[in-house]
């Protein structure tokens, strides 16, 4: 089998009053999964503010092996035990090879598209996002007086498509051609 990298995303409940503890946690565990072997990036989406307390936390690596070991690691069990005092819920996270993670669908067997369908799939999604997201963002960016920076510009919206994408859009999308992916 290919090596298609795997996703892990991670779902933490944060009890009210703990979000800064837990914020000092991310600081800690961050860098440190960061440099594991075969990792590829840390993506962090934060709950609004007086509204909701779930992060979620999306972790790319190079290879499935690579990604289990830093989730079966002895670091990670004692930062997670760290971290427990600050979670209303225990540590729940499903980990996906490639892209998997935009495909699920509950209640299901979990079913996996071909590569190629979830490509077309997943372009055909982000392609329109990439267009009309920036005409939304550099225009609001501008507005709150942000200095123009392509770095800056760049880290809001590939945040919001990525939040758009996960959470909005391959939920509904890809039960819409549900048939035809799974064909």
């Amino acid at each position: 089998m290919e090596n298609q990298g795997a996703s892990v995303v991670i779902n933490h409940h944060i009890l009210d009053g703990k979000q800064a503890d837990y914020e000092s946690w991310l600081n800690e565990i961050g860098p440190i999964c960061r440099n594991s072997v075969g990792n590829i990036d840390w993506q962090i989406i934060r709950p609004i503010p007086n509204l909701t307390f779930n992060y979620t936390i999306i972790i790319r690596f190079d290879t499935l092996d690579h990604l289990k070991s830093w989730m079966e690691s002895k670091q990670r069990k004692e930062l997670i035990e760290k971290a427990k005092p600050f979670f209303a819920k225990d540590d729940k996270y499903l980990i996906k090879s490639g892209l998997d993670f935009l495909f699920p669908f509950e209640g299901e067997p979990a079913k996996v598209p071909v590569r190629w369908k979830q490509y077309l799939v997943t372009w055909s999604a982000i392609y329109p996002l990439s267009i009309v997201v920036p005409l939304i963002v550099l225009p609001t960016l501008k507005f709150l007086n942000f200095p123009e920076n392509k770095f800056v510009n760049s880290f809001f919206i590939s945040g919001i498509v990525v939040f758009i994408m996960v959470y909005i859009l391959m939920p509904r999308y890809t039960s819409l051609i549900k048939k035809w992916l799974f064909k």
